[in-house]
């Protein structure tokens, strides 16, 4: 099973990539290939009509807003990928384990590890025979915590990933603190934390402004780094009728995606059965990876030339000078910067012409309210804090904050992972609120910072980590420096995990491994006698209620905060103030706690949380009250334009090499190895070039490639076995499919003050070229043409 799917995939590229609309037929397809493939067709389609339905259950894959008034299928191709892969009936149970060793499934694909199906029992690696065997609850529960008691808490980690509920994040931080440490990374800081500090420090809260209302009065979009089409396909439905309404949208972003270019409503007969597609953006500017701070810059100098030059033959002014004036700080040194900054310098970072530039600065200089959405492809930067802080300065110069249709808008991925922020989960103790929890549960929280991602694996690496408590992650994947980060994962006294289905993570084990499966979010949780149900907060600031539909994979699995109750017990004992077990079995106790540790954001919580469209998070900036260290929204100058100032840039032949997602996947879950919207079939050990980067290095489509990074660490970093393939990339630039390029990525090249790991613009060289392209049965096969997108 494991190897067997790796040796007969074939790979190939058709000569259009994907010449369809995003949706239609292809999603429809793709759908019921799932459900098939996971054995869950009849079940299935019961189930999905509930998802993201008021009184039925949030999606486990992407956190984009769930409607008031929902759609009568209210679920997208991706979220019905997760909610198939969650609901099989497969089960990787005591007989599979007693089949397989450890060692054998650590040679198995991570595709096929997920896909031996649902875990159904506590388990624990036994050295003796190489497996994981079944333990009861009881014991996993006493063992796990008599280790903790004899650790360091600061040499323990507790990460949690963001498909943990409300509830779960609230437990988790306070076990985590009560334990005695604030060592809480999470996936946050991976992706989205160079939003967290960069709109924080701008505009006083850390998380985006626009709700789905504003869709109704905004007149123009922009796009950063974001891949609808593939992240948040049910975004399309807003952005679709956005442009029936007429408005613009403005994209800049390194690869052309097909769910930025045009969009077939699966759910909607006349576009399933009628010829044409609504076009998604009406201007698309291919960046180069690294290149956004500068195309930022250009969009704000074309801005204030125009108003400088409208001044100067007394016209009327393009920036919005009241808003300029009353609520921001650090204008006029931004505008210096600006005239100071050379025309050649943006377009030779940004890749972009100035006409390009200035072309889509026209069309904001005339619109009034304008949301910009972004996502990874701004954050995972070396400079991605930056990159946040230079789109609000684009939104300040007209005022495009604190009014209707206006406003920065951060895509998140996973379903909770802002909602597990907003309920205290976070190494920085300045931003929990530890006063009252000490207030609240009569204890001490340490005041001491923590580690986040990068900080943890790098005490990991020099031995100051011990131990981690792994909520839901697949650490060893999705992680930077892979090679480094196994090796040193595997010197753990101690790993914790807590999963629905086995992983990579689960399999590099320390001295002691347990595995915990726990219930995933769609099926029913009868924890206390009862139906339970839980929370979490979408993208756009709302809190939502979220009810299981599916009976539970196995009788011997446990909720979330079942688990987390049953740890900290036996972890703390009487050391704890909180009523661990209470909780476990009434859900609506810790929603109470909650309440009153946030008491001006979750009151009446209980009745709320039920509210259509959910209850909004209060947000000052919205209303132009801004929480920053100034008072007022801030501007900032750009510190530089070059993307990584601390890596070598002058090497001949030295590549930009940004990493991405397959459609066929859902962060490091593998659904298939295909990408159709790319063309790729059967592998992702792909590498995705411009055809002039090809051809001036006598490469040829489905040569294999070894990529090298290029450092000056003396650590050697690389992948090999890359088929090299043609597409509408930038030149100088490179794409390929995260995880299996993260290798590449240093753990220390991450964004400057948010640290999230820079995986979209890594300096990589070629090394070697094989022009044997493989066995017959691991064979890259393109189809006649050396195709670009157009």
């Amino acid at each position: 099973m494991g190897k067997s799917s790796r040796q007969t995939a074939r790979m190939r590229h058709h000569p259009d990539a994907y010449p369809n609309a995003s949706g239609g037929w292809g999603s429809v397809k793709a759908v019921a290939r799932i459900l098939v493939q996971e054995r869950s067709v009849l079940r299935d389609a019961k189930i999905l009509p509930r998802q993201n339905k008021p009184d039925g259950f949030m999606c486990v894959s992407c956190s984009w807003a769930k409607p008031a008034h929902p759609h009568t299928f209210e679920f997208c191709e991706n979220g019905a990928k997760a909610t198939a892969w969650d609901t099989t009936s497969k089960r990787a149970d005591r007989a599979f384990f007693a089949k397989h060793t450890v060692s054998e499934l650590l040679g198995w694909h991570d595709h096929d590890l997920e896909e031996a199906g649902r875990l159904t029992e506590p388990m624990r690696y036994d050295v003796a025979s190489d497996r994981l065997v079944p333990v009861s609850w009881d014991e996993a529960f006493a063992a796990i915590g008599a280790q903790l008691r004899a650790l360091d808490p600061d040499s323990v980690v507790f990460y949690t990933s963001g498909r943990a509920s409300l509830e779960t994040a609230y437990m988790l931080q306070l076990f985590a603190r009560m334990y005695g440490t604030n060592n809480m990374p999470d996936s946050s800081n991976m992706c989205h934390e160079s939003t967290s500090v960069g709109l924080t420090q701008a505009i006083g809260v850390g998380v985006g402004t626009i709700g789905l209302d504003d869709f109704e009065h905004t007149d123009l979009m922009f796009f950063f780094g974001h891949n609808v089409g593939t992240n948040s396909p049910r975004m399309l439905h807003q952005l679709q009728d956005a442009r029936k309404r007429g408005v613009p949208i403005i994209t800049f972003n390194p690869l052309r995606e097909p769910g930025l270019l045009s969009f077939a409503n699966p759910q909607s007969p006349r576009d399933m059965l009628l010829p044409g597609d609504t076009q998604i953006s009406t201007q698309y500017h291919q960046v180069r990876p690294g290149g956004d701070s500068a195309a930022l810059v250009g969009l704000c100098k074309a801005v204030l030339e125009a108003h400088d030059s409208a001044l100067a033959s007394g016209g009327s002014e393009v920036l919005d000078t009241a808003f300029i004036r009353e609520h921001t700080v650090g204008f006029e040194d931004f505008a210096q910067y600006l005239r100071e900054t050379d025309w050649a310098e943006i377009i030779l970072v940004s890749g972009l012409s100035r006409a390009a530039i200035e072309s889509a600065a026209l069309v904001y200089m005339q619109s009034n309210a304008v949301i910009a959405h972004y996502g990874m492809g701004l954050t995972q930067h070396r400079l991605g804090v930056q990159n946040v802080r230079m789109l609000c300065n684009l939104l300040f110069l007209r005022g495009n904050i604190g009014k209707p249709g206006a406003g920065p808008s951060p895509v998140r991925g996973h379903s909770n992972v802002q909602g597990q922020r907003t309920v205290g989960i976070t190494e920085k103790p300045e931003l929990a609120p530890l006063d009252q929890l000490a207030r609240q549960f009569d204890f001490e929280p340490p005041r001491k910072a923590g580690f986040n991602t990068v900080e943890a694996f790098e005490a990991m690496i020099d031995g100051r980590v011990r131990a981690v408590v792994n909520l839901g992650g697949n650490l060893v994947r999705s992680v930077p420096d892979r090679a480094r980060i196994e090796a040193a994962w595997r010197g753990l006294q101690l790993n914790v995990n807590i999963a629905t289905k086995l992983n990579r993570s689960h399999l590099e084990h320390g001295k002691d491994a347990w595995l915990l499966p726990c219930l995933s979010r769609i099926e029913i949780d009868r924890s206390g006698g009862r139906e339970q149900y839980v929370s979490m907060e979408d993208s756009t600031a709302r809190f939502h209620g979220s009810r299981g539909v599916a009976e539970p994979a196995s009788p011997d699995i446990r909720s979330e905060p079942f688990i987390l109750a049953g740890l900290a017990k036996a972890t703390l004992g009487e050391r704890s103030t909180a009523d661990w077990g209470a909780w476990s079995e009434d859900y609506t106790r810790v929603r109470a706690e909650i309440a009153k540790t946030w008491p001006e954001m979750f009151h009446d919580m209980e009745t709320r949380m039920w509210t259509p469209g959910g209850f909004v998070r209060p947000l000052p900036a919205r209303e132009r009250k801004w929480k920053t260290q100034s008072g007022k929204a801030e501007f900032q100058v750009p510190e530089t334009l070059n993307e990584d100032p601390d890596m070598p840039q002058s090497e001949p032949g030295a590549l930009r090499l940004m990493t991405l997602r397959a459609d066929g996947q859902f962060n490091t879950t593998i659904y298939n190895h295909d990408d159709r919207f790319r063309g790729v079939r059967g592998s992702r050990m792909v590498l995705l070039m411009n055809g002039d980067d090809m051809k001036a290095r006598d490469i040829d489509t489905g040569d294999r490639l070894t990529l090298q990074t290029i450092s000056t660490d003396g650590v050697v970093r690389q992948v090999a076995g890359l088929a090299a393939m043609p597409y509408d990339v930038p030149r100088g630039c490179l794409a390929g499919y995260y995880p299996e390029c993260n290798p590449l990525l240093p753990l220390w090249h991450c964004a400057k003050q948010s640290k999230v790991p820079a995986a979209k613009s890594i300096p990589v060289r070629v090394v070697a070229v094989d022009k044997n392209t493989g066995s017959a049965g691991d064979t890259f096969r393109a189809d006649t043409g050396a195709p670009q997108h157009t």
